[in-house]
C-alpha cells in the first residue's frame, strides 16, 4: 500500500460518505462555437496538435534498438526508431528525393531503411547512408539530405513528438512533477495485448467524455459502470495534466476496515489524463486501456488510437479470455456507449437548440482541459514550454 493511494482512497470515501464530489468554482459556459467554428478548429488544431508535445507511442512498442513504428498522425508520415543507442528519434516519413513514404505503415525492426521508389537508403539516425546508381545521378551532400527530424522525448514509457519541425520542447518543463505521477504506471512493462483505431465525434466533444464520472452511471451501466461509482471524483492536476481518481463500487467496505489494514488499491480506479491527447486507465486488476485521441480534419472527426495492455502475455486459457473480455468490454464502453452519444452531440450541434454547453462544478477537470486549450491556442503560448 502507498500513501499516495491511501489518500486517494480516503478522499474518495471521505467524499462518498458526504455525498460530494471534487468541484470547480462556478459552472462553466462554453459557446457552442467553440465546437464547431472551422477556423477556431484549425488554429488550435495547429497550436495544440502541431506545435506542442503530443503522445505519439509507447515505449514498448520500439521495445529494441532497431525497432521502428510507422504511422500517420493528423496527415504527418511519421516514423519513430529506436536507435542502437536505445534512443528513441522522430522522423517525417518521407524520403528527400521525391517524397515517397520511406516505409510501409506499420512496426518491425531494420538496421536501415531503404525508399520503395529509388532506393535511398537512410540509417537509424535518419541520415542518407546510400543511394541506387549514385554515380549517375549526380553529387548530393548527404548531409544534407537526410530525413527530416521532429523533436521527440520519451519519459516514463511515452514517447512524446511535436509534429512541426525545427520546433523544440523541454520534456522536464513539459510534463513536470506528472511525469513521476506517470511513472508510477510502470507502462515499459506490460505486454501489448491489442491496437485498434476507432473513428469517434469531433475532438472536444471525445475529449470531454474522457474526463468525468458524471455520465458513468447512465451511460455505463452494462460495462465500466458495474465497477465504479457514477459522479464521485477526486481530481489532482499539474498544469494542463491530471489525474482523475473514481471510487469503486467496493469502496464502501473501507469505512469497516482500521486504516492501518486497508488495501485501496482494489476499491479506486486511476486514469492520468495528459494534455493534449492521452488518457491512461487502469480498469480491472491486471489491465490498463491507453488511449490516444487525434483530431481529424474536421472538427467533427477524430481518430483514438486504442491500446489494450495487460500485466504479462497470456499464459493459460484463463488468462487469454480475461484479456479478451476486458478488451470486448473496454471497445463496447467506448465506441457503443461514450462514443455513440457523442455522435449523437455532434450529429445536433448545428441544430441551433444550444448557443453554449454547460460544464458542471462536478466535472472540474473538463473545466481544467478547455481553459488550457484557451490558453495554448493564443498566439506562441506554447513556446515557453
Amino acid at each position: 500500500m502507498t500513501p499516495r493511494i491511501h489518500g486517494l482512497a480516503k478522499r474518495a470515501l471521505e467524499h462518498l460518505q458526504a455525498g460530494t464530489t471534487d468541484q470547480a468554482d462556478d459552472i462553466l459556459q462554453l459557446p457552442v462555437a467553440m465546437y464547431t467554428d472551422p477556423q477556431r478548429y484549425q488554429r488550435e488544431v495547429q497550436r495544440i496538435f502541431r506545435e506542442l508535445p503530443i503522445a505519439a507511442a509507447l515505449s514498448l512498442e520500439l521495445p529494441e534498438a532497431g525497432s521502428w513504428k510507422a504511422m500517420n498522425l493528423m496527415d504527418f508520415p511519421l516514423l519513430l526508431v529506436r536507435g542502437e543507442d536505445q534512443i528513441v528519434r522522430a522522423f517525417l516519413n518521407v524520403c528527400r528525393h521525391r517524397g515517397a513514404q520511406v516505409c510501409a505503415e506499420g512496426r518491425g525492426k531494420s538496421r536501415v531503411f531503404a525508399c520503395p521508389y529509388h532506393a535511398w537508403v537512410y540509417d537509424q539516425k535518419g541520415q542518407l547512408t546510400g543511394r541506387y546508381a549514385a554515380e549517375t545521378f549526380g553529387e548530393v551532400d548527404a548531409s544534407q539530405y537526410g530525413l527530416t527530424s521532429l523533436t521527440c522525448a520519451e519519459k516514463s514509457g511515452v514517447v512524446f513528438v511535436i509534429l512541426t519541425p525545427h520546433r523544440t520542447f523541454d520534456i522536464h518543463r513539459w510534463l513536470g512533477e506528472f511525469a513521476d505521477e506517470i511513472g508510477t504506471l510502470d507502462l515499459t512493462h506490460w505486454h501489448l495485448f491489442e491496437q485498434r483505431d476507432l473513428p469517434g465525434p469531433g475532438w472536444k466533444v471525445t475529449m470531454d467524455g474522457y474526463l468525468e464520472a458524471y455520465h458513468h452511471n447512465i451511460v455505463h451501466g452494462r460495462t465500466v459502470g458495474q465497477f465504479t461509482i457514477g459522479n464521485l471524483l477526486v481530481l489532482d492536476t499539474w498544469g494542463p495534466h491530471q489525474r482523475l481518481t473514481f471510487g469503486r463500487k467496493s469502496l464502501p467496505e473501507l469505512a469497516a476496515q482500521p486504516e492501518g489494514e486497508w488495501q485501496p488499491d482494489t476499491h479506486v480506479r486511476l486514469i492520468h489524463s495528459c494534455f493534449p491527447n492521452l488518457s491512461i486507465s487502469g480498469i480491472l486488476g491486471d489491465h490498463c486501456l491507453v488511449s490516444q485521441i487525434f483530431p481529424g480534419k474536421t472538427p467533427d472527426t477524430t481518430i483514438t488510437r486504442q491500446t489494450v495492455l495487460s500485466a504479462k502475455a497470456p499464459q493459460t486459457e484463463d488468462e487469454l479470455a480475461a484479456t479478451r473480455t476486458f478488451s470486448a468490454m473496454t471497445l463496447q464502453a467506448v465506441r457503443d456507449e461514450d462514443y455513440a452519444i457523442g455522435f449523437s452531440i455532434q450529429n445536433a450541434i448545428l441544430s441551433g437548440a444550444n448557443e453554449h454547453f454547460l460544464i458542471g462544478r462536478n466535472e472540474p477537470a473538463v473545466q481544467n482541459y478547455h481553459r488550457w486549450v484557451a490558453y495554448f491556442a493564443r498566439s506562441n503560448a506554447g513556446a515557453e514550454w
